[in-house]
């Protein structure tokens, strides 16, 4: 299954690795410059097949837990100061995704979108420090039920030339649903309340929809009456 957004690419790329490999069986006559250029060709519509893979799955949708909006890395745990919403400190927590990862962005929540704006900037490497607000980005805030407004940023990397975000403020969306896509290489930050608990470590590999990144801390008093 591949995404919405891959597919005038996807299509593209086939004609033209079709039109490769037929010139190249009837019209170049060296047989190893030939299978060089065919070889070439379908690893690259292999590769682009790929990238824009969107694997099918079944999210256990939970109130509690923030879970990871793409498939990556963690690169970044730390406490910072939010400014462009927030204006005051959050815990984030970044995962970087490299050209082989699924690119598909998930809500990490279920909730209300409220907050939605897109950044034009910079392409830095995605895991430089100043890529989460210089770079092309896009600043989304959904509130949910127990976290409260909790916020997501697509960053685009050295290679990323376009991010797609699907929220708009005032939808209603579901934990796991498509939300978005970032194009060739890319980074997502995740900007939580404090009080929460962050379920990750530094270079873990999370899976977008499936990793919980963090989750609610319950109070003394909600622990004895369970």
């Amino acid at each position: 299954m591949f995404h919405r957004e891959g597919q005038k690419i996807i299509l593209t790329t086939f004609f033209v690795v079709a039109a490769v490999v037929l010139i190249a069986q009837f019209y170049i006559v060296i047989p190893w410059l030939r299978i060089l250029l065919q070889a070439i060709a379908l690893i690259i519509l292999v590769l682009i097949l790929q990238f824009f893979r969107n694997p099918k799955r079944v999210v256990k949708k939970n109130f509690d837990e923030i879970l990871a909006p793409v498939d990556g890395k963690v690169v970044v745990i730390e406490e910072v100061e939010e400014t462009e919403y927030f204006n005051d400190k959050r815990k984030q927590v970044s995962i970087f995704m490299s050209p082989i990862n699924v690119h598909v962005t998930r809500y990490a929540a279920s909730g209300e979108i409220k907050y939605s704006k897109y950044h034009p900037g910079k392409y830095l490497v995605a895991w430089h420090p100043k890529s989460s607000t210089e770079n092309e980005r896009t600043t989304v805030v959904i509130r949910t039920p127990k976290f409260g407004d909790i916020l997501y940023r697509q960053i685009a990397g050295a290679l990323a030339r376009r991010i797609v975000n699907y929220a708009e403020a005032g939808d209603s969306v579901q934990q796991g649903d498509d939300a978005g896509f970032i194009k060739f290489g890319s980074r997502v930050d995740l900007l939580l309340p404090l009080d929460c608990a962050i379920t990750v470590k530094l270079n873990q590999t999370v899976k977008g929809a499936k990793t919980c990144i963090a989750a609610v801390v319950q109070k003394d008093e909600e622990r004895k009456t369970t």
